[in-house]
């Protein structure tokens, strides 16, 4: 029996990078010059953390960040902007959430998308990934080419690993 395993990762490595490249921009630009701006990467809680001292240069931050992950091949997708800032004396911090795993209820939705389509696939969930396995190799492709068109629906990046035949 074929099957296949849907998977939400980053490569921590490019992450770095991502955040390292959005730092050096960050200390060379003319609007950041004579401010206390930092970004941060805690690499074990994976949370990113912006201090500024105003909303306007949050978001600045993380536009350039959105940027440099792009040219990482790091689907912004992963990133959880919905933490509001909050004020810390004199500057504005937030913290950004990197999300890497399929949650319970993405991984329901995924599922359900599946049996939706009406092949004859049967999808699992397995802590954090969702394993896909059926008799024909064509019905696991043409999963796959479901959920790469249905991906801005599902809100997390999906890779797809372990295709075994």
């Amino acid at each position: 029996m074929a099957s296949f395993d849907i998977v939400s990762k980053i490569d921590h490595q490019s992450l770095d990078n991502a955040v390292n490249t959005a730092k050096k921009e960050i200390s060379t630009r003319y609007d950041f010059n004579g401010t206390d701006t930092s970004l941060e990467l805690d690499k074990k809680a994976l949370v990113l953390h912006i201090t500024t001292d105003n909303e306007m240069r949050v978001e600045t931050i993380e536009d350039i960040l959105i940027k440099r992950m792009v040219k990482q091949n790091i689907d912004p997708k992963c990133l959880d902007f919905s933490a509001e800032s909050y004020q810390s004396g004199k500057v504005l911090k937030k913290d950004i959430t990197v999300k890497e795993g399929l949650d319970k209820e993405t991984a329901k939705k995924i599922t359900k998308m599946i049996k939706d389509q009406g092949l004859k696939v049967q999808p699992s969930i397995q802590d954090d990934q969702v394993r896909v396995s059926g008799k024909k190799i064509d019905d696991l492709q043409s999963v796959i080419a479901f959920l790469k068109a249905k991906g801005t629906d599902i809100g997390v990046p999906l890779q797809f690993v372990n295709m075994k035949s």
